[in-house]
């Protein structure tokens, strides 16, 4: 597991393929610091790795990067961490769209391609 706070090469992503699954890498997005918490096999243990390193959970959110597609299929919106009646997501999808254009906006920041 990994915190990237700045940045990483596509290809690094790409070199995590296989560690968990073939096709995809787990991510948790820290949307106020503008973290990316990388290559897990549960979402959750990233969202824990970030919680000890300061965030809060309410700011974390969970997606998939399938480092070889390109465009709305690089990142799934995906993940049981993302399941929380009380912020009014009620499913594994990230519902709010400001929210899924955070994620979007820092994983473009910091993955660079």
């Amino acid at each position: 597991m990994i915190i990237i706070k700045d940045s990483i090469d596509l290809e690094e992503i790409k070199n995590m393929l296989g560690n968990f699954f073939p096709e995809m890498v787990k991510g948790v997005v820290d949307i106020e610091k503008k973290y990316l918490a990388l290559d897990a096999e549960l979402h959750s243990d990233l969202e824990a790795l970030l919680i000890e390193n300061g965030s809060s959970q309410r700011d974390l959110w969970g997606i998939n990067i399938y480092p070889e597609l390109e465009d709305e299929d690089f990142i799934e919106f995906d993940s049981l961490i993302n399941i929380r009646p009380i912020d009014n997501n009620r499913t594994r999808y990230v519902e709010d769209e400001n929210i899924r254009n955070d994620i979007i906006n820092i994983v473009n920041n910091i993955v660079k391609r």
